[in-house]
């Protein structure tokens, strides 16, 4: 069980939550209706494609998956673990996050499909950084897994077994800050159309920034 939840644990997953409901939300209203920060809907859509053999569609679908695998990749070459610890290079992943979100603005801007493929890499690379702390699974880009945890734990609740309430509060604040994505992520493309990503992409690469601040500090103190 969680029995001391650090404030960087709460602060940083409920900030990359709330930027990856920003992101989905402007691929749904920008990418064709097609979400980028998780891979059921693409996958689904890929299958689709081969059933009616729309080689356009599966080419596109192919490079969407893809594009989100590589983020992953990089992020587990980067980072090098499943468990979220301090010490590890997350600034280096969350500045390239930020790269790859600032790249694609222009390109969906011309209506160009890469637009598209950088911002699944930005959404992979982040759902592989941030995997786990103590034992609870922390996915900040989609929440099919957080409905299913919560569920279970009002389950147990109504059962009359003992859960962790700690690990219920953390499911529900990247429940909340992923909505609370989606909707400021709809409002903002209402006014800025596709710059509405230059807001997620620099609150990454400033957290990116600060992170490399605080580990100087930690390594100063230290010493």
């Amino acid at each position: 069980m969680i029995s001391k939840l650090p404030r960087w644990v709460w602060l940083g997953s409920s900030v990359m939550a709330l930027m990856a409901g920003a992101i989905n939300a402007v691929g749904f209203l920008s990418f064709e209706h097609h979400g980028v920060t998780h891979l059921t809907g693409s996958t689904t859509l890929l299958g689709i494609a081969i059933a009616q053999g729309d080689v356009e569609n599966l080419r596109h679908f192919i490079m969407v998956i893809g594009a989100f695998l590589v983020g992953c990749i990089f992020s587990g070459y980067l980072v090098k673990d499943s468990t979220l610890k301090l010490g590890r290079r997350y600034g280096f992943a969350l500045l390239f996050e930020a790269a790859f979100l600032f790249a694609a603005v222009p390109f969906l801007n011309r209506n160009r499909e890469t637009g598209m493929y950088l911002a699944s890499c930005a959404c992979g690379l982040q759902n592989g950084m941030v995997s786990t702390y103590s034992g609870a699974v922390l996915r900040t880009t989609h929440v099919s897994g957080l409905f299913t945890d919560i569920g279970i734990f009002l389950g147990q609740l109504l059962a009359g077994l003992k859960v962790d309430t700690r690990r219920l509060q953390l499911y529900v604040l990247l429940l909340a800050s992923f909505l609370g994505g989606t909707i400021l992520g709809a409002a903002g493309f209402g006014r800025l159309g596709n710059n509405v990503l230059l807001v997620p992409a620099t609150v990454t690469g400033t957290v990116g920034l600060a992170y490399f601040i605080y580990q100087q500090r930690k390594r100063s103190e230290a010493r």
